[in-house]
């Protein structure tokens, strides 16, 4: 077992309200929903609530036809150290995501799906935009089964009242 894996949620005797979390994941780079997944794990595992809203790109991460075939975004990244006329080269994102995917298989790191899975047992909340839905011409069908439900942006800030937001 992992740091990232099953740890049951701690409850901070010093809080006297919950704590909660809204996480905003808006882009679906494999490098980019990691990070939301993360954060998300981590508050569940501190003992504060969080939830995670999917909206634009970051709907790859829960659609079943994609989140196994999440890529690096490495074109125009900086941090990437690959000048962008090379990162945008036909099948250099997949070879990139795929070292990568071997790291995190070395390091332990669950895949998204896995992620997924982990949050939802923990006890986190995963929504998916409305709107996003709309444009990119998905349903609730399209996607992964533990997705509580389709929301709209008022609905977020409904939810994450009261919340942290952290938009990734």
């Amino acid at each position: 077992m992992n740091a990232l894996t099953h740890a049951a949620p701690v409850s901070s005797p010093i809080a006297t309200t919950q704590r909660k979390v809204a996480i905003i994941c808006s882009h679906g780079g494999l490098d980019e929903v990691y990070p939301s997944l993360i954060l998300a794990n981590a508050a569940r595992q501190s003992g504060i609530d969080a939830f995670v809203f999917f909206t634009f790109w970051g709907l790859d991460a829960i659609t079943e036809s994609k989140v196994d075939h999440l890529h690096l975004n490495l074109a125009g990244n900086p941090s990437s150290g690959m000048p962008t006329v090379l990162a945008g080269l036909p099948g250099v994102e997949s070879f990139a995501a795929s070292m990568m995917k071997k790291q995190m298989k070395e390091l332990e790191l669950p895949t998204v799906r896995e992620m997924l899975q982990i949050l939802e047992e923990a006890g986190a909340e995963l929504y998916a935009c409305e709107l996003a839905m709309n444009m990119f011409k998905r349903t609730k069908k399209d996607l992964l089964g533990n997705v509580k439900d389709v929301i709209t942006a008022g609905d977020f800030y409904d939810l994450a009242e009261g919340a942290q937001i952290i938009f990734t």
